[in-house]
């Protein structure tokens, strides 16, 4: 049993050498940061997560900055129910209007950010054009506790903490277009000559 044990572990290895995340970023071009078992909600978490994916960095910080003051609103696109209704989530065309400001959520990412801007800086990256290219939040393991009541009754008192890991990378530059090699037609005329080439096309194996 141990036999087969150690040569599926050592297949499994072989498929899967690395994990995702350090197969498509470089550790020079980089700055990572990473809270494992954080004691947060981890719905609220992802939220948060998703919300900030592929911004700037100083935007990302100013946007949960301005979260923390009911300013501006995360959207709850994931985990929904039992969610309330917002003014601010119209701002972001959310469907239903569904968002929040989780607290501790927010300020523990955003302590993410700046330790990823400390590790930026260490590298000797530029800071300015760093934008938040990876994002993402898995589920800890979860605590159950009990939590005692009146009259001899317990309730459990559980706890679900989130995973979160970021990556900043330089945003890349902008590509030029490529020099069309058709001539430039009006709308109307080149979807009519669709139009028409479409009609002509022979149905079956008796084109020609």
């Amino acid at each position: 049993m141990v036999e087969v044990f150690e040569k599926t572990r050592k297949l499994t290895l072989s498929f899967f050498p690395f994990s995702l995340t350090r197969l498509s970023f470089s550790s020079s071009s980089v700055a990572k940061s990473r809270g494992t078992q954080l004691r947060v909600h981890y719905k609220n978490a992802v939220e948060v997560v998703n919300a900030i994916r592929h911004m700037r960095r100083s935007r990302a910080k100013a946007y949960l900055e301005n979260v923390l003051q009911h300013k501006e609103i995360i959207p709850f696109l994931r985990f929904k129910g039992a969610r309330s209704r917002h003014a601010q989530a119209k701002n972001l065309k959310v469907p239903g209007s569904l968002g929040g400001w989780p607290k501790n959520a927010v300020t523990a990412v955003l302590s993410l950010i700046k330790n990823a801007e400390s590790n930026a800086a260490e590298k000797e990256l530029n800071t300015e054009d760093l934008e938040i290219s990876h994002s993402q939040c898995n589920m800890g393991v979860k605590g159950r506790r009990r939590t005692y009541r009146a009259h001899g009754r317990i309730n459990p008192y559980m706890r679900v903490p989130a995973h979160i890991e970021l990556i900043l990378s330089a945003k890349p530059g902008d590509v030029e277009k490529a020099p069309s090699s058709f001539p430039k037609q009006h709308k109307a005329k080149l979807a009519r000559r669709l139009a028409t080439g479409k009609a002509k096309v022979a149905v079956g194996g008796d084109a020609q």
